[in-house]
């Protein structure tokens, strides 16, 4: 026997497995297979398939699960409508006191819990015992909160419906907590697909929601492979589809939901920066990437998986780091001595074994501990790759392993660009001792997450989700319960529904056109674009004409080089969101002043081109200038918040401008529609290419006189008229453009959706609105033109 003396030399571990007889009797006695929980109860598959689930720490046959078809999802589909109509109307103390419920349930079987999660998955026991199974049961006790406080905290909002789920198989009962807790507190009801590789735990949950007495067809359980979840997506009877999973598959359901209505949420990949700069705790920063990268297998889509050190210190920090991989072990999953288990299926070893082939190929320097590794099972060795290029496929691509690729910067400004140099933006750690550097990088990172000093920290309580390529939508706190939420619009005003401009199936060149009045000069509305009027691309142009048939003017018939043209533009004008919410303030209180004194010549204008009354034009320019002055008001009032998490964190929730936002604006009320969207995406600092009205843009024409006179930078707006569904389908297609309001394009918003999908942009297909009420203005547009970027601040010693 080892002496403790020696022990403390060598720091050896002796084998100190974790007991999982229990979990093993539960399997046995499912040993017929386990069927789809459906409507409170388990039921056999439609098509009597299954499949086998197998542990990718040995190989062995855990179970076999049944296999979804269409018609099962039809089945727990129609369950979920029948328990919406009730558990939707049950008050929010109801719903808290089920949510408790199945809290309590979760901690009392925490350890089967979590050793059915590592024999399934492969995770080390103690990551799932100490992260994965706590984490769970706190999702549930939060949103038992929020459901509690629903109708006070969330007013004039309402359910979705059913609610359509697909999850991941790297922390399937976390995923699964992530999904449903927010949706039941809300008062949806929910279908979930787990992952085909590790349903088990979602299958013990449905036992544990039978348990705690939850209605049935409430939560809905249907196992199978990617033809299952397809059928649960493209379900008619599905209002919201909540995915986590690769950037591939949420292409995919972008395109597959594209003109459904369906609400989406999307959490994708990412390649996630991890930063540090000279004066780090080096030491603190090695331990950090231990659990950035070789925590649950660097099978997590937010690991830090992309190494960035400042040059002067690179070196030393890859000795260090070096010497921590030797200490690394390898090995069965329920050893509580284990680092690091299996990676979850032979697909996914292979995979990782070639991307890591590739990058020596292309010359990255590999580094592997010369440490013991099973015989057996799918395990890969933890794995440092140096000397790699910012464009090297390593650098570029999800691996989603144990592997760490690293590059080396020399100043702050180098690592941020290192560090966007990206497609994902999912989540950043930073290191430095440096408060001041943390929080300028933390604010330039392009992240969904940024944590300094610290990784890989996940709470209930703070919102979580990505930029671009990473997805859109949150999960946890606050911003992720309006996933599940839906405004209560009021009734549309009789004529609010968009109508299809009469454009001019053949456009002449402007010069032929016939003048507009009675002047003797014709005058053609430019587009706008960077600051200046500019001729449309095309060369022509379209009448507008009145109600009764009558010319009264016409407008550039824009193209999708003039949208090139006016990304560019707004490209270049990017210190706008930089500047502070009180300047933003201060020009759109200018806007509006200037509107005012201008009130006439815009009225006579709505008098002209839509035929209304001289008191309805009138009440329109008055609506528009209050409206300015609304958001005006709130430019510096649409704050964040401190999440109030369990680790001892200040956890800031700061709303971020998108960018380069494109909108194209509604028919009805031309100019109050013009300026109810565009003013609140100006207020939260983004840039904005709007398309107006096509058929009465002339108000928005004439608007860019006072963007001219009212101190708004060059390129912030841009203004492009002509035909709707295809400058909508340009900019939704166009990459650059990070997110697209569309209330104009009437019926096309299955091929505006779909245009979306190439780098994932948020896309809000506005339904028809009555402009002039309060649906009209609100929050909830100011939160469509933000995106949460959640910072975790450590304090204390």
């Amino acid at each position: 026997m080892a002496l403790i003396k020696d022990i403390l030399q060598t720091m050896e571990y002796g084998p100190s497995p974790e007991s999982n007889e229990h979990v093993v009797a539960w399997l046995g006695q499912h040993e017929a297979g386990f069927g789809h929980f459906i409507d409170g109860k388990f039921t056999d598959p439609a098509a009597s398939e299954s499949f086998e689930v197998t542990s990718p720490a040995n190989g062995k046959v855990l179970a076999r699960v049944a296999r979804g078809t269409a018609e099962d999802v039809d089945r727990a589909v129609a369950a979920a409508t029948r328990a919406f109509k009730s558990w939707s109307k049950l008050s929010g103390h109801e719903r808290a006191r089920h949510l408790y419920a199945l809290a309590r349930h979760i901690q009392k079987r925490d350890r089967f819990l979590a050793v059915l999660e590592t024999m399934d998955n492969g995770k080390p026991i103690r990551e799932s015992r100490d992260i994965d199974i706590p984490l769970v049961a706190r999702h549930f006790y939060h949103h038992a909160g929020w459901a509690e406080l629903i109708e006070s905290e969330f007013p004039g909002y309402q359910p979705v419906g059913v609610c359509g789920q697909v999850i991941p198989w790297n922390f399937p009962l976390l995923m699964l907590a992530w999904k449903i807790a927010p949706a039941l507190a809300a008062g949806n009801t929910v279908v979930l697909k787990p992952a085909e590789q590790t349903p088990l735990t979602a299958l013990a949950f449905a036992e544990i929601c039978r348990e705690a007495g939850l209605p049935d067809g409430v939560v809905n359980i249907v196992t199978g492979e990617g033809d299952t979840g397809a059928a649960l997506v493209g379900h008619p009877g599905v209002a919201k589809v909540a995915f986590t999973g690769s950037t591939e598959v949420g292409r995919i359901i972008r395109r597959a939901t594209a003109g459904s209505g369906k609400k989406l949420s999307l959490e994708l990949g990412g390649k996630s920066p991890f930063i540090v700069f000279d004066d780090a705790d080096l030491d603190s920063a090695v331990e950090g990437l231990v659990d950035a990268i070789w925590f649950n297998q660097g099978e997590v889509c937010c690991a830090g998986s992309r190494l960035l050190v400042q040059e002067g210190i690179a070196e030393k920090f890859y000795a260090k780091l070096r010497a921590r991989m030797g200490t690394l072990r390898v090995g069965d999953p329920l050893d509580k001595s284990t680092d690091i288990g299996a990676v979850v299926s032979t697909e996914q070893l292979e995979r990782i074994g070639a991307l890591v082939a590739k990058g020596r190929q292309e010359g990255a320097e590999v580094f592997q501990p010369s440490i013991a590794m099973p015989a057996k099972g799918c395990f890969f060795p933890p794995t440092l790759m140096t000397g790699v290029e910012p464009a090297s496929t390593v650098a570029m691509v999800e691996i989603f392993g144990p592997v760490l690729v690293a590059m080396t910067f020399r100043t702050p400004d180098e690592a941020v660009a290192l560090a966007n140099n990206t497609r994902f933006g999912l989540a950043a750690s930073i290191w430095s001792e440096n408060i001041n550097r943390s929080l300028d990088i933390a604010a330039r990172v392009k992240a969904g997450v940024v944590w300094i000093n610290a990784t890989n920290l996940f709470d209930a309580a703070a919102g979580f989700g990505g930029y671009r390529e990473s997805g859109f939508g949150r999960e946890g706190g606050r911003e992720g319960l309006y996933e599940y939420l839906v405004p209560a619009l009021g009734k549309p005003a009789k004529g609010a529904e968009a109508t299809k401009a009469p454009l001019n199936p053949t456009p002449s060149a402007a010069t032929a056109l016939a003048p507009v009045s009675d002047d003797a000069i014709d005058r053609t509305a430019k587009l706008y674009i960077g600051g200046k009027q500019a001729r449309p691309d095309s060369g022509y142009s379209y009448a507008v004409v009145n109600p009764a048939g009558k010319t009264v003017g016409h407008a550039g018939l824009g193209n999708r080089k003039d949208i090139r043209n006016a990304v560019e533009a707004a490209a270049k004008a990017g210190s706008w969101g930089a500047a502070t919410a009180h300047n933003r303030a201060q020009i759109l209180y200018y806007i509006a002043e200037n509107l005012s004194a201008r009130a006439a010549e815009f009225e006579a204008r709505l008098r002209a081109m839509t035929g209304a009354s001289a008191k309805d034009a009138a009440e329109e320019v008055a609506a528009s200038i209050r409206r300015t002055f609304f958001y005006a008001g709130f430019a510096d009032k649409h704050d964040g918040a401190v999440h109030s998490t369990k680790s001892r964190h200040v956890t800031l929730a700061m709303n971020e401008p998108f960018g380069i936002m494109g909108i194209v604006c509604p028919d009805k009320a031309p100019l109050l529609g013009f300026v109810s969207l565009v003013m609140p995406a100006l207020a939260a600092g983004n840039r904005v290419i709007a398309v107006p009205s096509a058929r009465h843009p002339l108000a928005a024409t004439d608007f860019y006189q006072l963007l001219d006179t009212s101190d708004v930078p060059a390129g912030v707006v841009s203004i492009v008229t002509g035909e709707t569904a295809s400058l909508a389908k340009t900019l939704a297609e166009h990459d650059e453009v990070a997110a697209l309001w569309d209330f104009g394009s009437t019926g096309d918003a299955a091929t505006i959706e779909a245009a979306s999908a190439g780098n994932l942009k948020p896309v809000w297909s506005g339904a028809p609105r009555d402009w002039t009420s309060g649906d009209g203005q609100g929050r909830e547009f100011l939160r469509r033109a933000t995106q949460v970027k959640n910072i975790w601040v450590p304090y204390g010693e």
